[in-house]
């Protein structure tokens, strides 16, 4: 097995996602365009999406690690609008687009085209999210879409998975349908919450990092297998697990977190990249399969479909925004009158990404009789020129049109009086805790170590409030800023000695990291300290 095209895809695109922070242009659009690019120059492999790869195996991780860094409060709180949006919406889209293709494209069976209604309906928020946190989008949106993308992909497989059954002959009906999606969603929801439990009981009483941290890894892998294998859906697994284990992610030991934000961060840099650059190296390959529709009508039915899915989006979240407030009095007395601004957004964040390509490629080339799957290859142009519209066209609009329509921004003196306040009661909590604990002869601590305790108490509690301080004339820089500037010089100070120390053979190399590590953990703690 030749592994170097698999290297040259990780490594090429991690360093695109990592220059796309020096530029205006979110880190997936980037990775798509140079994808697209990329795809023709002499030399470079044919990377083919396998969706046996894809839906199993990067799939999951990147559900697990966007819904555990989810609020599993405020999906609570706006779970009607994201119902809406990942089940209805979806279901919505695949009987409107499917429609549309049928009356498009002549010979196109309304079967065939449902299929590929299917295929299209899910929207992706990677993109979306990134673009929303970037340019400050209000917080109440970016979970709408965030719970969106999280719950989406399950209702889509599900109808895919019936429309698929009635092209190929296997006689699925309307209450076969309806069965195998409540046997998916209902299974997988059960498969969740099954699941979570014990594995964090799991994670809560191993004691060893390294292992929390593997089990942390496999958590994903064995949410989605066990409920596929039950045929329930292996995405709701995942995501009911991860939110979860996110929400209780407290009460594992502070270094197992440590080790998992980071591991967790790389793996989700890693796959969001190479999905993104996958996207657009499809493109030869979609080319190739096209046959008699290459040209001027493959086209046209192209810049048609991505018309008809950015419009069905707004039929959609419109109505589904504002119609239960009007017919709902406990809505209108509970929430907020919307404005057209929020639902504008979400609908035209409605970017398609590597789920639909990964199901699109996933269509059997035979139908049960052994004729070929109608119309295959023109789904497949079909679905990757909506992804590749969507990203482009919608994903470079969405933050000049964030910009222009003006959301109230964030009020972040009013963060930092909470945040300040929350540490105030923490600290006096603890400051209690302590003395209780040092009326106890067992707990005696000699004066300088009682002090040093309270000391750093103290220092957190003030340090929140310090980042409301003046900034300094000459430097420019808040006290906040010049604490975390100073303590990183001495710490420098301190790592320069231990290493020279280790060259002159004072201390060996086992002694320089345990040191190198305690000085690494004091200046994550100052940095987290001065905010």
């Amino acid at each position: 097995m030749d592994v170097m095209p698999l290297l040259l895809l990780v490594a090429g695109s991690a360093a695109i996602a990592a220059a796309a922070r020096r530029t205006p242009v979110p880190a997936p659009l980037l990775l798509v365009a140079v994808g697209l690019a990329v795809s023709y120059v002499p030399g470079v492999p044919d990377y083919t999406l396998d969706p046996d790869i894809v839906l199993p195996l990067l799939l999951p991780p990147l559900l697990y690690t966007s819904a555990a860094d989810s609020s599993y409060l405020d999906l609570r709180a706006q779970l009607r609008p994201v119902a809406l949006l990942s089940v209805g919406y979806v279901l919505f889209a695949t009987v409107a687009v499917g429609w549309a293709a049928y009356l498009l494209v002549p010979g196109l069976p309304l079967t065939a085209a449902l299929v590929l209604g299917a295929v299209v309906a899910p929207p992706d928020a990677v993109a979306a999210t990134a673009v929303a946190r970037r340019v400050g989008l209000p917080s109440r949106i970016t979970t709408i879409l965030q719970g969106e993308s999280l719950l989406n992909d399950a209702t889509a497989i599900t109808a895919y998975k019936v429309a698929l059954a009635v092209v190929v002959g296997e006689g699925a009906s309307w209450a076969g349908g309806i069965e195998e999606f409540l046997v998916a969603a209902v299974g997988g929801v059960a498969a969740g919450l099954i699941l979570m439990a014990p594995l964090h009981w799991l994670r809560t009483h191993l004691r060893e990092p390294l292992l929390q941290n593997t089990l942390s890894l496999l958590i994903p892998f064995v949410a989605y297998a066990s409920a596929e294998q039950f045929h329930a859906s292996g995405v709701l697994a995942v995501v009911v697990v991860a939110l979860y284990l996110g929400h209780r992610a407290w009460e594992v030991d502070f270094a197992t977190r440590l080790q998992e934000d980071a591991v967790w961060k790389m793996v989700a840099f890693v796959l969001e990249s190479a999905v993104f650059a996958l996207i657009g190296l499809q493109l030869p390959v979609v080319l190739r399969g096209l046959g008699s529709y290459e040209g001027v009508d493959a086209a046209r039915y192209g810049v048609a479909l991505f018309l008809v899915v950015v419009a069905a989006r707004f039929l959609w979240v419109y109505p589904a925004t504002f119609l239960p407030r009007a017919l709902s009095a406990r809505i209108r007395a509970r929430e907020e009158n919307p404005t057209w601004r929020g639902p504008f957004v979400i609908g035209w964040a409605g970017m398609r990404g590597v789920v639909s390509l990964a199901i699109a490629f996933s269509i059997p080339l035979t139908v049960e009789d052994g004729e070929p799957f109608p119309h295959r290859n023109l789904i497949l142009f079909l679905t990757f020129t909506t992804v590749i519209g969507t990203l482009v066209v919608q994903g470079l609009t969405l933050p000049p049109l964030i910009r222009m329509l003006r959301f109230p921004t964030a009020d972040a003196q009013a963060a930092t009086l909470a945040e300040a306040n929350a540490q105030a009661q923490a600290s006096r909590a603890a400051e209690k805790r302590l003395d209780d604990l040092l009326t106890d002869e067992r707990n005696a601590l000699p004066p300088p170590l009682a002090e040093r305790l309270r000391s750093v108490l103290e220092r957190r509690r003030n340090a929140v409030w310090e980042r409301l301080g003046q900034v300094n004339p000459v430097t420019g820089e808040t006290v906040d800023d010049t604490y975390r500037r100073l303590s990183r010089e001495m710490i420098s100070a301190e790592r320069a000695v231990f290493v020279r120390l280790r060259d002159g053979r004072y201390i060996d190399d086992e002694m320089l990291r345990t040191l190198l590590r305690r000085l690494d953990l004091e200046e994550a703690a100052a940095y987290r300290e001065a905010g």
